[in-house]
């Protein structure tokens, strides 16, 4: 099974699961080398070139998907609209659509700079998760983890033991992927603190909401 990886921390958590529970050395390296922004994983999980991955949730429409994905209830600080000409992201799908259903006009980043940025200037940018949140009063669902036919019973069963065993960080993991990224191990862990994986039914109502939302957009 080759295994996509979305090179962002809101996934780190899962990340070290999948590096004790892939059980051969081959999908581990294999797992590793498929490193990628999520718009590129989208494009490699259409084309077949990865059999499973955490895709955007735009994207995930009609695919075989688990009960897995990125989810924030509020504010999450990785996904942003900064003031200015318009401007979509090229690495991310889902925050791009989000943007336009929510109808805002500037520069949409997301992931590590985007978190950055937000630590750096207190109070600029509007937080989409946020201002989803406060017109929606749902949880927005960024990405699911999605398999094509002959992996989603894996895929699942993977899942079931991550829910079941949640990851602790390791405080060294926490400092050096803080200090990779330039910033505190108490910010990287106020920013994993405001995910969860775990889709729900508030969950799959606010992805059905902005699906709608997003054909009208």
């Amino acid at each position: 099974m080759i295994f996509g990886k979305i090179e962002y921390l809101n996934l780190l958590p899962f990340h070290l699961f999948l590096k004790r529970h892939l059980r051969h050395s081959a999908e581990k390296k294999a797992w590793q080398k498929r490193g990628s922004v999520p718009a590129d994983i989208n494009r490699a999980f259409r084309a077949r070139r990865i059999d499973a991955a955490v895709i955007s949730s735009i994207k995930s429409r009609g695919c075989r998907c688990t009960d897995f994905g990125i989810v924030a209830n509020g504010e999450v600080q990785s996904v942003l609209l900064l003031p200015g000409d318009p401007k979509m992201d090229r690495a991310s799908d889902t925050s791009n659509a989000l943007a336009k259903v929510l109808g805002f006009r500037g520069e949409v980043i997301i992931g590590d700079r985007a978190l950055r940025y937000f630590l750096e200037h207190p109070g600029e940018g509007i937080d989409l998760a946020a201002a989803w949140k406060a017109r929606e009063s749902l949880p927005f669902v960024f990405a699911r983890l999605c398999a094509h036919p002959g992996y989603i019973r894996r895929i699942n069963r993977l899942t079931a033991r991550f829910f079941a065993h949640p990851q602790k960080i390791p405080y060294r993991i926490l400092k050096e992927q803080a200090k990779r990224r330039g910033i505190e191990v108490h910010q990287l862990q106020d920013y994993l603190d405001r995910i969860h994986y775990r889709i729900g039914w508030r969950e799959k109502r606010a992805l059905q909401r902005f699906f709608r939302l997003a054909k009208q957009a």
